[in-house]
């Protein structure tokens, strides 16, 4: 298979079309069609859908993409690191990470690497949703409790659990009457099971808010406005100084941070040492961790 046709191909893949993909890389539009041309007349296949506005990978096309893109810069990176005289990381790295730990952590973590790393440009976004990592080009995804997928690889690095949290002048009804609540997401009425020194127990919650960050759940739960379920790396302090009381820790509901990457036998540098750094900064992966880190 010729190498710089595939090149090509996950050129314009990446890029959505061969106008996209010539701006981009400098390279002529029509070598680029042909290179293409000459690629699927090799392989006999179709790879890209032609027609519209829009140029679309066939099954076929999507298939090559998937598997040959991470090879090929593995190529290029491997072929830049012997030129260079070593495997010192450099070049672009892109990261998704989730909210939550955006807001309180990703920022410092990010200069710090950087400072550590001055070669690698690292792009961080934020976003929960699950990602195509290499339909969207990221290199590795930061994921709470992701779901089983055989295309990526990778372990948890930070550990936490839900606590139900209120401001002390917020007293459990307990005549069977639900208690305020804050909640993320849908404004319903719902029931907590909760272990405490007594046990389990239930609380029912009538929320007042419905909130779409955990910082905004928080913040609203300290001015004792209603009950509500957090990550206790978030509120230990507030628990520790008494300006939030304690009431239980929701029944399984550990919470893991897993560092996930394409399942391929060569890892970049790059993602290596980001590894390396994020078990630097939470070397036993403990919700003490997280919060001393988000309070420094």
């Amino acid at each position: 298979m010729d190498l710089l046709a595939l090149s090509d191909f996950n050129l314009v893949a990446r890029h959505g079309g061969f106008g996209k993909a010539a701006r981009a890389s400098g390279r002529p539009k029509a070598t680029l069609s042909r290179r293409v041309a000459e690629l699927e007349a090799a392989l006999e296949l179709r790879l890209f859908e032609r027609g519209g506005r829009d140029l679309k990978l066939t099954e076929e096309g999507r298939a090559l993409h998937e598997r040959t893109a991470a090879l090929l810069t593995e190529i290029d990176e491997t072929a830049a690191s012997i030129a260079s005289g070593g495997d010192t990381p450099r070049g672009r790295l892109r990261i998704s990470a989730p909210l939550l730990l955006s807001q309180t952590a990703m920022g410092r973590i990010a200069a710090g690497f950087a400072l550590k790393y001055p070669d690698v440009r690292l792009e961080i976004t934020t976003e929960d949703r699950p990602v195509d990592m290499i339909e969207e080009g990221y290199d590795l995804v930061i994921r709470v409790n992701p779901d089983e997928d055989e295309t990526l690889i990778g372990k948890p690095f930070l550990h936490d659990r839900l606590a139900v949290v209120a401001a002390p002048g917020l007293v459990r009804n307990e005549a069977d009457k639900p208690v305020p609540g804050v909640v993320r997401g849908a404004n319903v009425a719902q029931s907590w099971e909760m272990t405490t020194p007594k046990g389990l127990e239930t609380v029912d919650v009538e929320p007042v808010l419905a909130l779409s960050s955990l910082i905004m759940v928080r913040d609203a739960v300290l001015t004792g406005v209603g009950v509500a379920r957090l990550p206790i790396s978030l509120v230990s302090h507030s628990l520790s100084d008494g300006s939030l009381s304690h009431w239980g820790d929701i029944e399984g509901s550990e919470i893991a941070l897993w560092a996930l990457y394409p399942s391929r036998r060569l890892l970049s540098s790059r993602v290596s040492a980001f590894l390396a750094y994020l078990k630097e900064a939470f070397p036993n992966g403990t919700p003490d961790e997280l919060t001393a880190y988000i309070a420094r």
